[in-house]
């Protein structure tokens, strides 16, 4: 994984062998609590969705220590499954070996990234609407949840009214072709 400073990227990771890496709601809530405590220093929160088997993030790089960022995403992961292994008694590595750090390198790629990542759970059958799963940022970017994880101003340069968000993402719920999907 390699980001850089100022630089918009991707991030995702998933399960090793489709093994579940949130077993329940908890294990979500966790997980967002450390990546509070490890990488929010280092990046700015666009957006994100944790699914049963994988997580997406869309991320600004705020900090000038790359190789603490890299290392805090380490961290988080590994701090992560130190904690389930313990609480679901079960041994090793839960996420693949290379975390995924993908630059984005223009607007309209951004705004398809947004979506994308939101609209996971649909594609999957885990949820009928885009605000109905509990575990990503469409709820407080759309405005049914007040969360503060993501940074609702950069949103708002491209969307000024939150009818405009929630307009443009169900707009582009079958327009990503699944040749997309990571």
């Amino acid at each position: 994984m390699q980001l850089h400073t100022g630089g918009y990227f991707h991030v995702y990771n998933r399960s090793n062998g489709s093994e579940l890496v949130f077993r329940e709601d908890e294990n979500y809530l966790y997980f967002l609590r450390l990546y509070r405590r490890h990488l929010t220093q280092h990046l700015t929160t666009i957006a994100y969705c944790l699914m049963p088997t994988h997580f997406h993030l869309l991320v600004r790089v705020k900090s000038e220590a790359i190789d603490e960022a890299q290392s805090a995403v380490g961290i988080l992961l590994s701090s992560y499954t130190k904690a389930i292994n313990h609480r679901h008694a079960r041994y090793g590595s839960l996420f693949q070996r290379h975390t995924k750090a993908k630059w984005v390198d223009d607007e309209r790629y951004l705004l398809t990234l947004l979506t994308y990542i939101h609209q996971n759970p649909i594609r999957a059958g885990l949820a009928d609407r885009l605000e109905a799963w509990p575990f990503s940022s469409y709820p407080d970017l759309a405005g049914y949840r007040a969360g503060s994880l993501c940074d609702r101003e950069l949103i708002a340069t491209f969307f000024p009214r939150i009818e405009e968000v929630r307009a443009f993402s169900e707009a582009t719920i079958k327009s990503i072709e699944s040749r997309y999907w990571v």
